[in-house]
């Protein structure tokens, strides 16, 4: 593909429908709808003289995104890479692009753990593929239970000397291997001095662990721009004004970018992500595959 847009809410639909006019050969990652798929009722969107719920909204915008040619595939998006074009892995499968745009909305907020907050940068990591390196031979746990998290606990188990994967009360995915130390009661805390060396639980158990990756739920489209060292402002992607990160060829829009959370944000900044990606390819970007 030339383009991939990652998330399939308004944002991405939005600048899909740009680069598909544009020409160029796109395509959308997306396990579901994020929040929007959940409105009941929209009344501030403009077009509409009644309301319109949620994902009646989203069926229009995926049928026009289709009538134009833009490919869609169910998928989870655990990590986004670059070296020849851009490498977006899923649960399924590998593609790659030479221009993406990330529009999986807001990060979600993490449960809250007595000194998890304190411990970030002395311990607790959010990206496996960025920080691992600084926990070679040493005890790590990844705090999650789905495709991201068992996507973390293989980045690291070849350069830390042990992997526990800290559920937190959730139930872990299916297919984990046996050998992979899996604790599911929830965290009561973190535990250290200076640096963490134990996550403590409910049930009184201690697990070992000089670090904690987190990764909870789906990578969303912080996460991703954390892995490829993208510039972030706190839980927002930093873009400027054609909606385009730190790194050439990767755009961002909608919730991701902080501000306004509203469906006309995000489609006025979808379009000017699209409209960005395009331009970047007309420059004469060598198409990846």
């Amino acid at each position: 593909m030339d383009i991939c847009v990652i998330g399939r809410g308004p944002a991405g639909i939005s600048a899909a429908l740009y680069t598909a006019r544009a020409g160029f050969a796109t395509a959308i990652i997306a396990k579901d709808s994020g929040a929007l798929d959940k409105a009941k009722k929209i009344e501030n969107y403009y077009g509409f003289d009644k309301p319109i719920n949620g994902r009646a909204l989203l069926a229009r915008g995926v049928a026009q995104a289709k009538r134009l040619g833009v490919a869609f595939f169910e998928e989870e998006v655990t990590t986004l890479e670059y070296g020849d074009g851009f490498k977006i892995k899923t649960n399924k499968g590998a593609y790659t692009a030479c221009a993406v745009i990330l529009a999986t909305g807001a990060p979600r907020k993490a449960r809250d753990i007595k000194g998890l907050a304190g411990f970030e940068g002395a311990g607790v990591s959010y990206c496996a593929i960025c920080d691992g390196f600084f926990y070679k031979n040493k005890p790590v746990g990844v705090l999650g239970c789905c495709e991201y998290a068992w996507h973390e606990v293989q980045a690291l188990q070849p350069l830390a000397s042990s992997v526990v994967l800290l559920t937190n009360g959730e139930a872990p995915m299916r297919g984990l291997p046996g050998t992979l130390p899996v604790y599911t009661a929830p965290i009561d805390e973190l535990a250290g001095g200076d640096r963490l060396k134990a996550a403590i639980l409910q049930d009184g158990t201690r697990v070992d662990v000089e670090g904690l990756f987190i990764a909870q739920g789906m990578a969303g489209s912080v996460e991703l721009a954390r892995k490829l060292g993208a510039g972030l402002e706190g839980n927002s992607i930093t873009v400027d004004e054609q909606m385009q990160t730190t790194i050439p060829g990767v755009y961002a829009a909608g919730d991701c970018t902080g501000g306004m959370m509203q469906i006309a944000k995000a489609v006025w900044q979808g379009a000017a992500a699209g409209a960005g990606a395009a331009q970047y390819m007309r420059k004469g970007t060598a198409y990846a595959g």
